[in-house]
């Protein structure tokens, strides 16, 4: 027998007389035992428990501690991309290089930026022979900012000039500094400058600086805010004691009044290059860029094209030619014609069509008067855009849209064109009052729309007798905080009541022009909304037709319904409107 003291009690091990073995687990020995196994003869071996092996005790105590930290190590170097720099490498650089062999974007892709690419050339002249302006006593600028519009080729126009310089380029987004440890902002700023100064001469892009780069000082908390720290960094590496001979830092933002004042000095943005929205040339130069890419009929007219997109920035026209082409594909066309060129611009200017919408014939009848009152009021009232497109098809979130199309580029407004786009706003609502007897909430955003030109007509232009050429604004809060925590007003209640006066004078008085021209127009405004409910797009053409008390034309891809007439015409209608039953 033996008795051997295990982990839950004491295991005997025993053997009789005939053979059998026995294995039985006591959780609690009776101190006789020994004595009466002795008084009757039986042999037997007390073995002592078996003590693990100090590996194994300190792998049983540390094991999950050491998991615990392996898992985080892991987890850390995954953040950090792979472990560049091991798993405490947070102040390691995010910039990306560009070199001469990725980066095959020159000043020809650029276009619709004339005097923007002037501007930065002297860059790439500095680049190729520094000798040049330095021999001179001329200092090139150490710092391009980049000022514009979102889309306007900010971001390309960067590249372009890394890949005419053939230099490397860093690129880093504004909010890649910061994290969620203090000091990490800092630390990566001076590694992109230490990499910067190995590959010099080279170019630092900052994309977005503005997140970075905003005004210091107007953080909530009492303490330093990382962002702070993070631009402090940058200011003095762009021009502190050490001098950064060979890097050029170039950044673009769309918000630069929200900047620093110390970031946009002398010595560190000493230029500032503006990248407005093209011009109707710039626009036709920007399609011929993007159409070479893709395969366009011979009816394609860039200049027609570049005409009919006003306001369109570098990204819109670049988008407007791949809609075309997803059009083409549609259809299983061969090559890109004019046709699915104006598809795609209504659907970026309108939105994209619901056709599968089931109006009621109510609300349709409703839209349809809706659309042409605006329409009217348009063509009536003085310095107006010509009405370029009507349609009663559901496109995004409204249920009709007019829209209206400027002749030339415009880069101010004057009075008389403001009051008009007031009246051609309510000449929806009107048009619902006068022909459909109710109000809908169709002319919510019309009415919003108003509202804010007669106060800016007011309170930033002076545009009024009664109050003059002074600024009635609410003071700006800090940009940091959000303007809506910290607005206030300068204001007293008297003068806030004359300017709510004033505005409701201005509305007062152009909506009632509007409705005197619907009211005096009411079979223009049938015959229109008549071709609206028939056809349901109308263009210039048509609207031509209706003006001038012709019956309007079918549009030139209109299909004639079923039950329709053959030669174009709309069916007959009743007196309120409607369609007349057959």
């Amino acid at each position: 027998m033996v008795l051997q003291e295990g982990g839950s009690g004491t295991d005997i091990l025993a053997e009789t007389s005939d053979g059998k073995k026995l294995r039985i687990t006591a959780t609690y020995l009776d101190r006789g035992l020994i004595g009466d196994l002795r008084a009757n003869g039986v042999k037997f071996d007390v073995k002592p428990r078996e003590e693990p092996s100090f590996l194994v005790n300190m792998l049983v105590s540390w094991g999950p501690m050491l998991l615990l930290i392996g898992v985080w190590v892991y987890f850390m170097r995954q953040m950090q991309g792979g472990g560049k720099g091991g798993a405490f490498s947070f102040g390691k650089s995010k910039a990306r290089m560009l070199d001469e062999a990725n980066n095959s974007t020159t000043f020809a892709d650029v276009a619709g930026c004339d005097e923007a690419k002037e501007e930065v050339k002297e860059l790439v002249d500095f680049l190729k022979d520094p000798q040049k302006f330095q021999k001179l006593g001329g200092r090139i600028p150490r710092g391009v900012l980049l000022v514009g519009p979102p889309g306007t080729g900010k971001t390309l126009l960067a590249k372009a000039i890394a890949g005419e310089a053939k230099v490397p380029f860093f690129s880093i987004s504004g909010s890649d500094f910061v994290e969620m440890f203090v000091g990490v902002g800092a630390a990566r700023v001076r590694d992109m400058f230490e990499q910067a100064k190995k590959s010099a001469p080279c170019i630092i892009f900052v994309d977005e600086i503005d997140a970075v780069g905003r005004h210091r000082g107007a953080g909530l908390g009492g303490g330093n805010d990382e962002r702070e720290q993070t631009l402090n960094q940058m200011l003095v590496e762009m021009d502190g004691f050490e001098t950064n001979l060979g890097v050029i830092v170039m950044a673009a933002t769309n918000r630069p009044d929200i900047l620093d004042p110390a970031l946009l000095r002398p010595g560190r943005f000493d230029r500032q290059v503006y990248v407005t929205l093209p011009d109707v040339r710039g626009r036709e130069q920007i399609l011929n860029v993007h159409m070479r890419k893709v395969p366009v009929g011979q009816d394609i007219r860039a200049d027609i094209l570049a005409r009919g997109t006003p306001g369109f920035s570098g990204a819109d026209l670049a988008n407007l030619v791949n809609e075309a082409a997803l059009f083409a594909a549609r259809r299983s066309g061969r090559v890109v014609e004019m046709a699915d060129f104006e598809k795609a611009k209504d659907k970026i200017m309108m939105g994209p069509e619901r056709k599968s919408m089931i109006m009621p014939e109510e609300e349709r009848k409703n839209t349809a008067y809706h659309e042409a009152g605006h329409a009217l009021v348009a063509r009536l009232m003085p310095k107006t855009d010509p009405v370029h497109k009507v349609t009663v098809i559901p496109r995004g979130r409204a249920l009709g849209v007019t829209m209206q199309l400027p002749e030339t580029d415009r880069y101010s407004l004057d009075k008389e064109r403001m009051l008009s786009t007031i009246s051609v706003l309510f000449g929806g609502r009107i048009a619902e009052e006068v022909f459909m007897n109710q109000m809908t909430t169709g002319a919510s955003n019309d009415f919003e729309r108003a509202t804010s030109i007669a106060r800016d007509m007011v309170m930033r232009y002076g545009m009024t007798d009664e109050l003059g050429p002074m600024v009635y604004s609410e003071n700006e809060g800090e940009v940091f905080l959000g303007r809506s925590v910290t607005k206030t007003t300068s204001m007293s209640e008297e003068t806030m009541r004359k300017v709510d006066s004033v505005i409701r004078r201005i509305i007062d008085e152009q909506y009632g022009i509007a409705r005197r021209l619907i009211e005096e127009n009411q079979d223009k405004m049938h015959s229109m909304a008549k071709a609206l409910l028939e056809y349901e797009t109308i263009d210039s053409d048509q609207i031509d037709d209706i003006m001038s008390g012709k019956p309007p034309r079918p549009p030139k891809d209109w299909t004639t319904p079923s039950g329709g007439k053959s030669d174009g015409t709309p069916p007959a209608v009743s007196a309120d409107g409607a369609p007349a039953a057959a």
